[in-house]
């Protein structure tokens, strides 16, 4: 029988490991935008753009910063109490 403990914890690890992936994609698409605008200069599309992907990529990377660490911390205590 799976724990269902478990099974929610690795439905939030996934969901977690998603949003890591889009929050640095969104940090690094508008880094290479930055590097752009500096080069060709900055029209307001590319400024818009920079700053839509700043705020998406801060608004999806910081709840799953803090569920990783909950998870990380969850496993932690499971070790220590001696269920895991």
């Amino acid at each position: 029988m799976t724990d269902p403990v478990l099974a929610r914890r690795a439905r939030i690890r996934s969901a977690v490991r998603w949003g890591q992936r889009i929050g640095y994609g969104c940090f690094l698409a508008a880094l290479i935008l930055f590097v752009i605008g500096a080069a060709a200069g900055f029209s307001p599309g590319v400024t818009a753009a920079i700053t839509a992907l700043l705020v998406v990529g801060s608004l999806v990377l910081a709840p799953a910063i803090v569920f990783h660490y909950g998870i990380r911390a969850a496993e932690r205590e499971e070790r220590e109490q001696g269920h895991g």
